[in-house]
């Protein structure tokens, strides 16, 4: 069993009908439910007509995500290791087509990079490159074990990878991977990836099955917000995201929700989503499975980053910087986006516990986990 067979038997076009199809009557079922929901209540929850159910979602969320996580917030930030890129998507700014000067951090300026995070008190870091080719992965395997004693936790956002390549990288403390699909529209895919590596559909909707086979500790899962039907391509994160918990039940997993941001020599939004639509897809998400982490980036506004921290939420990014070396050193015209939230740590979590929130910037549960 793979997604792939599961995911090949389900029409584009067919779960878009049956998500406007919803009706009243099915978006309160779906918030009556005592329990888990199925899919098709993650259909109702992300469905047109559950736009004017908003107000009891966003209730249900927030009683469901203090149930689960309590007050507390996992603080994480991004560490660009290159925008070297070999593949040509249309909505990154990493694209290889455009002309900006490329960057790949040496270990003694990761080094430098991991100094300034660590004096911000991030224990959780997000390894980030463009896509590098098969050059990337003893790079990111160097990288690993270069940084591995200055965190507790090390995410990557990164090209995919062989489970063996996986599996190398967990031994050198590889904790999460994040793997967005960007869009599960197969027919479609190719337009925004006309061609690099990323241009292979198949090989990325595998990469969490090869993750899990892997052991990996957490898998997270996304789609780029803004490229097509925001409400199938949600919901078809959600089928994926019911596949893995069944299939690799010791692995944790997180959702984020990326929408498509300005940057050099990128394609503007198919779809625009607006602030309330995103509420709705959170707040769907969080009722339809009470344990799944739900991260929210930089790439979001301070206004609405902080209505959110209540509402489901429970990971953030601070401080953030999308330029290889942007922590230590100036650089120009190297972003992969622009960001819209520029608070400092500092400011983010004071902002939490003015709303009687706990920045956690240590990940316990890796550390737990380890003792069973």
């Amino acid at each position: 069993m793979s997604f792939r067979k599961i995911f090949n038997a389900i029409e584009w076009d067919q779960v878009a009908e049956s998500i406007v199809r919803k009706k009243d009557s099915d978006v309160e079922r779906a918030l009556g439910k005592k329990g888990k929901r199925d899919l098709d209540d993650l259909q109702a929850l992300l469905s047109p007509a559950a736009a004017a159910y908003l107000e009891p979602m966003a209730a249900l969320s927030q009683e469901l995500t203090l149930k689960r996580f309590g007050k507390t917030m996992q603080m994480y930030i991004p560490l660009y290791l290159s925008n070297v890129c070999y593949s040509s998507c249309h909505y990154c700014g990493f694209k290889r087509e455009n002309k900006v000067a490329r960057v790949t951090l040496t270990a003694e300026q990761i080094l430098e990079e991991v100094k300034v995070i660590k004096s911000y008190g991030f224990d959780h870091v997000l390894l980030v490159t463009g896509d590098m080719g098969k050059k990337g992965v003893q790079y990111l395997e160097d990288t690993i074990r270069l940084i591995r004693p200055y965190f507790s936790h090390i995410s990557l956002e990164v090209q995919p990878a062989s489970q063996e390549e996986y599996e190398a990288w967990i031994r050198q403390g590889l904790n999460t991977v994040l793997v967005y699909q960007e869009t599960y529209h197969q027919q479609n895919y190719p337009k925004y990836h006309p061609s690099g590596p990323k241009a292979d559909f198949n090989f990325r909707l595998d990469t969490a099955d090869r993750l899990g086979k892997a052991g990996i500790h957490k898998i997270g899962l996304g789609a780029l917000l803004g490229l097509e039907n925001w409400r199938v391509d949600s919901w078809f994160v959600g089928l994926h995201l019911n596949y893995l918990e069944n299939n690799y039940w010791q692995t944790k997993f997180s959702i984020s929700f990326p929408r498509l941001r300005p940057a050099t020599g990128i394609m503007e939004p198919n779809m625009v989503m607006s602030d309330r639509e995103l509420v709705q897809v959170i707040c769907a998400y969080r009722i339809f499975n009470e344990n799944v982490e739900l991260s929210l980036s930089t790439r979001e506004s301070e206004h609405f980053r902080n209505h959110m921290i209540k509402l489901g939420i429970t990971s953030l990014s601070a401080g953030s910087k999308t330029d290889p070396g942007g922590y230590s050193q100036a650089q120009e015209a190297l972003e992969q986006f622009e960001i819209d939230d520029d608070r400092s740590p500092q400011e983010i979590a004071q902002m939490l516990q003015e709303q009687g929130y706990e920045a956690v910037w240590k990940d316990w549960d890796i550390h737990y986990g380890s003792q069973f």
